[in-house]
């Protein structure tokens, strides 16, 4: 690899026997993830070489998701097309085509041949592109446009942290598409190589979680979303689409489309804090709007939200994210002088009281969250690590955390199961407890560390006084991202970290990914506990006071469009060090 969105290859050619040992060709490859390929050919021979370049191409067009589960198609047979080779499926077209124009195509065998004469020291390049038809690049972001992320950098005592930041950005910047309608509006692709285009729910998350960084991810992610909005009649009316997420063995598949439109209007509040212009705003406020009367709507006079309706499971953390979404969008509309908030408010009450009561399993250890509650009402007690987002409850007016669905003594219970042995792995939070049923090192929802979960968890930890347990998320996962060369991938298997052990990594897995890339950022700004409010011209931080990196000093994050700097010495205490001009230290 040599960034995130390119690796190059390299390879050496004996074109004569009677030249000794040493190679006389070297071949270089550099690969983009844009679907572009430059094959080089560099002599070394003391004489003009004659040379055949046969290149053997072929595809099967299979769904990406297909390949990741293991079930590729038959190979197709190509066409001749332009200057290179076409393949067609029911589900669509693509082509490559060759510059300069090879001198033949061998259809049936994939074929692209050239012949090309080197002469000593010289070299020459085929450029191969890869394009489905009818569609623009695939990736037409980080080298043609200002990227919508601040070059934020971060030091301090534990080096790893300056590589994961970078890393994390690069990754992040490999990753960013458009809209070819809307050029302007930027966001994230999912990752690669299995999932290169926009999955709603984790574009969302992971500008969320990025809001350090400016908030023109948000804005472009936002924008592009609610061009998709269901609208009209009908039960689906204000919903953002999105499709089924398998959930494991103990669960049927949930809707993303449910989770996306909860986290649509929670984005937009919470950007607006960070400094979203006021045009942005109101541009996207009826489009918040119909979210939050989606919700109102479907739940009726019930406590809680099914997911997917109209007859799924009641999931706990889908009911962490309505709650969230109702109170942080009762707040955006307040703010916003429109009507809806003491309604939202009012729900999001009933839903907390039954919650605590119907949705707490006790027993010897001290209870535990249920994972979900069936139609029939029966509790499903297996602990994941989808519990850690009744821990992500938000930032309200003021920099002040939302009201949580646990009380006190559930949220330190919950805390004490997600910092035990079962759930921490050692090198982050597992997606489920090891000694539950159906537990598996590999399972994707079922045992693997999902690298989002964990910095959802670590910073929701740390925000409700739980530091022990969210520094030791912290540690494991930067230890991880150091092994993996800083490039943390959505996941990886869920061993438990032994001395001279190293994370496995899970085949399934992608790298880069928006949600990996995008908890990087989550899990040191969280060390700094940084709680704006742009529009009262205020920033309150609430650092880790236990320091479990020792000094860390965060530059170039932004603040009211602004750049924002702040220091956490060994001893817990933060200092700004830059920031927008008016903006006041809060208490």
């Amino acid at each position: 690899m040599t960034t995130a969105d390119s690796a190059r290859f390299l390879g050496t050619v004996r074109t004569s026997a009677h030249t000794g040992p040493d190679p006389d060709v070297v071949v270089e490859r550099v690969r983009h993830a844009d679907g572009t390929e430059r094959i080089t050919l560099y002599s070394a021979a003391l004489r003009p070489l004659r040379l055949p370049v046969e290149v053997a191409l072929g595809t099967d067009l299979a769904d990406l998701g297909a390949i990741a589960s293991g079930t590729p198609g038959p190979e197709l047979p190509a066409s001749v097309h332009d200057s290179g080779l076409r393949w067609s499926s029911p589900a669509g077209n693509s082509s490559i085509t060759a510059n300069p124009q090879p001198t033949d195509a061998l259809a049936s065998a994939g074929l692209l041949r050239w012949e090309f004469v080197l002469p000593p020291g010289g070299s020459t390049s085929v450029e191969l592109r890869v394009r489905p038809d009818s569609a623009g690049p695939v990736r037409a972001v980080g080298r043609a446009v200002t990227s919508p992320l601040a070059p934020a950098r971060a030091a301090g005592d534990d080096p790893r942290v300056r590589e994961l930041l970078r890393t994390s950005i690069e990754d992040l910047q490999a990753l960013l598409l458009r809209d070819p309608a809307h050029p302007t509006d930027t966001y994230l692709a999912a990752g690669a190589p299995w999932r290169c285009g926009l999955a709603p729910a984790e574009a969302l998350a992971a500008a969320r979680m990025l809001l350090p960084l400016g908030t023109r991810l948000a804005a472009g992610t936002l924008r592009t979303l609610a061009r998709t909005q269901l609208r009209g009649p009908g039960e689906q009316s204000g919903m953002i689409p999105g499709p089924r997420r398998d959930a494991g063995t103990h669960l049927p598949p949930s809707c993303t489309g449910t989770e996306a439109t909860l986290l649509f209007p929670v984005l937009l509040a919470e950007a607006r804090r960070w400094g979203l212009p006021d045009p942005d705003t109101e541009e996207l406020l009826p489009t918040a709007e119909r979210c939050l009367t989606w919700l109102r709507t479907t739940v009726g006079d019930a406590p809680y939200l099914s997911d997917p309706q109209p007859a799924g499971p009641v999931r706990c953390e889908t009911q962490a994210h309505a709650h969230r979404a109702a109170l942080l969008g009762a707040d955006l509309l307040d703010a916003c002088g429109r009507p809806g908030g003491a309604g939202l408010r009012q729900w999001a009450q009933e839903q907390r009281t039954a919650f605590r009561e119907e949705f707490w399993i006790d027993d010897l250890g001290g209870g535990r969250p249920a994972a979900a509650r069936a139609p029939d009402g029966r509790l499903v007690p297996h602990l994941g690590a989808a519990a850690v987002h009744l821990l992500d409850t938000g930032l309200l007016g003021g920099g002040e955390r939302a009201s949580g669905l646990l009380d006190k003594v559930q949220t330190e219970q919950l805390a004490r199961l997600l910092g035990g042995p079962a759930m921490d792995s050692g090198w982050g939070l597992r997606g489920l407890g090891a000694k539950e049923t159906g537990y598996n090192p590999f399972g994707h929802r079922g045992g693997a560390v999902r690298t989002h979960e964990t910095a959802v968890a670590c910073a929701g930890l740390a925000a409700a006084g739980y530091e022990k347990e969210a520094a030791s998320l912290l540690r494991g996962t930067l230890a991880a991202a150091e092994a993996f060369g800083h490039r943390l991938p959505d996941m990886y298997a869920g061993e438990q970290r032994t001395d001279g052990s190293a994370p496995v990594p899970h085949p399934a897995a992608c790298r880069p990914a928006a949600t990996a890339a995008a908890a990087g950022v989550l899990l040191l700004t969280t060390l700094a506990g940084i709680r704006p409010d742009a529009p009262a011209g205020t920033v309150t931080l609430r650092p880790v006071r236990s320091a479990p990196l020792g000094e860390i000093v965060l530059t170039g994050l932004r603040i009211a469009g602004a750049p924002f700097s702040v220091r956490v010495g060994r001893l817990g205490l933060a200092m700004v060090e830059e920031a927008a001009d008016g903006l006041q230290l809060g208490v």
